[in-house]
């Protein structure tokens, strides 16, 4: 699992978790001659997510939003943590998801099947492979939270195309937020794959061969390192170009200038 940041300067990984199932945490010797450490638990996917965030946080990394697909946007419990600290968020819902609309819970893909055809604005949710991602968006409001100055909706995407291919985000921000913006944090949901894509043909992401957790954690650690120091250099300033240097020939002295008035020559 991998955990990205993006900015209008760039794009990379921050940190990443492997994954392990039961039988490698409940076998602590077969764990040992693979070098996972002792207290290595076995998580679940939601719960790595809430690890990778809480140490970019507790590192003071700068972040308005945090977004990613249905997989964790359906951890509701991760969604009551970012809302208690107050983290503005975008995550990706399945059409089995509940919200609550009034006092009564609906299914989402029961409020899709109620949308009607009017009341959707096109935007853009950014560049993709083929250009811009123009997509109809509108949202609803649902439950409020118990932050005053805080808002949830439920932001429901439709295909120019497929007007029946519909996705559904759960949102939570400030009551003032616009839905352009909303929309504009859907879309980077896809910076994970556009780093691996990059990070696996730029230094070698995915050129491991490893047995051991501890391989595996250097080659990882030392990609990540090698794209975010190229993510760095990209979104630096090119220094200034030098003017080129042309000849002159040198000034005269004031004592040459003076010999040259008297018709004297200097040796």
């Amino acid at each position: 699992m991998f955990l990205a940041y993006a900015s209008h300067q760039g794009q990379a990984l921050l940190d990443c978790a492997l994954y392990l199932l039961k039988d490698w945490t409940n076998d602590r010797e077969r764990g040992q001659g693979a070098g996972v450490p002792e207290k290595q638990p076995c998580a679940t996917k939601p719960q790595l997510a809430r690890q990778l965030l809480e140490r970019a946080f507790n590192a003071q990394v700068l972040a308005a939003w945090v977004t990613g697909d249905s997989v964790y946007g359906e951890d509701r419990r991760r969604r009551l943590w970012l809302e208690a600290q107050e983290r503005a968020y975008v995550l990706a819902v399945s059409g089995k998801e509940y919200v609550w609309q009034g006092w009564q819970q609906r299914q989402v893909q029961t409020v899709l099947a109620a949308l009607p055809a009017d009341g959707w604005t096109r935007l853009s949710a950014g560049v993709g492979p083929k250009g811009l991602r123009w997509s109809a968006w509108r949202w609803l409001p649902w439950a409020r939270p118990m932050r005053p100055a805080w808002r949830r909706w439920l932001l429901l995407r439709r295909s120019v195309s497929d007007p029946t291919d519909l996705t559904a985000y759960v949102v939570f921000a400030p009551h003032a937020s616009a839905l352009e913006a909303v929309v504009r944090v859907a879309g980077r949901r896809w910076t994970v794959e556009s780093c691996f894509e990059a990070a696996k043909g730029e230094v070698g992401l995915d050129q491991y061969e490893v047995r051991s957790w501890t391989g595996w954690d250097r080659h990882i650690t030392l990609a990540l390192w090698a794209y975010a120091l190229l993510t760095v250099l990209r979104a630096a300033p090119l220094p200034p170009e030098e003017p080129k240097k042309t000849w002159l020939p040198p000034t005269p002295s004031s004592l040459a200038a003076f010999k040259a008035t008297r018709g004297l020559v200097c040796h």
